[in-house]
């Protein structure tokens, strides 16, 4: 994976930033520090003028790249997943059998996550934590709809897609592969919250996986889909 991804750029919407923070050693410090940030303190209490305290710069130097903080946890969001369906290419490229493919994609999307050295100044994990957290807050919002429209969640979805067509080549027949995906990727997500916070409400802990789950789950539905009477 390291060598595959060395000369790899995960690419982002450019709406959801004024200036590609990738483009100078600035906009990579704010990318990194903002993730510190907001893992420690949370998304409710970050703010530009603590990030900028945090990078030894000016809060007007973070403005220069994003306009506000909704659009930083846009980008990071869309980083995270463009990140984890890049991940996944790589990972079932070489799987021929569907259920093998399939059970391969459904690790990669709900298996913890260990940060990633081809990206030096992004750490996965605490990020991973940030999505877990906080990806809500990026779509429920009154602009919703227009960001979907201005392409905002594109990688999002097209990652839900590459699910949904995995499904597809086990059971062709299956009549909700797209609410099949959504409900993975989303759960998965909503189990690792649970493992750390509900533990009461969940089967998921140390030795039973959110990955582990979810194989059960979309595997027996997909063999028992068209089997009732």
């Amino acid at each position: 994976m390291k060598y595959l991804l060395e000369n790899v750029k995960v690419q982002v919407h450019p709406k959801t930033y004024l200036k590609d923070p990738e483009s100078s050693e600035l906009g990579q410090r704010i990318i990194k520090h903002s993730i510190l940030l907001i893992d420690a303190i949370g998304f409710e209490s970050f703010t530009f003028k603590k990030l900028g305290k945090e990078i030894g710069s000016n809060e007007s130097s973070v403005y220069r790249y994003f306009e506000n903080k909704h659009k930083l946890l846009l980008y990071l969001s869309s980083w995270y997943w463009g990140w984890v369906e890049l991940t996944l290419v790589i990972a079932t490229n070489n799987i021929e059998a569907p259920k093998d493919k399939l059970r391969r994609a459904i690790e990669v999307i709900s298996q913890p996550v260990t940060e990633d050295s081809s990206f030096s100044h992004i750490n996965e994990t605490k990020l991973n934590k940030i999505v877990i957290n906080e990806f809500s807050k990026s779509y429920l919002t009154k602009e919703v709809d227009n960001e979907n429209k201005d392409g905002y969640f594109a990688i999002y979805k097209r990652l839900i897609s590459r699910l949904k067509s995995f499904i597809l080549e086990v059971n062709p027949k299956y009549a909700y592969p797209a609410s099949l995906a959504s409900t993975v990727v989303e759960g998965a997500m909503h189990q690792h919250f649970l493992k750390e916070h509900f533990v009461s409400i969940t089967d998921c802990n140390d030795r039973t996986t959110p990955h582990q789950f979810f194989c059960d789950l979309v595997l027996a539905t997909l063999n028992n889909a068209g089997n009732e009477k």
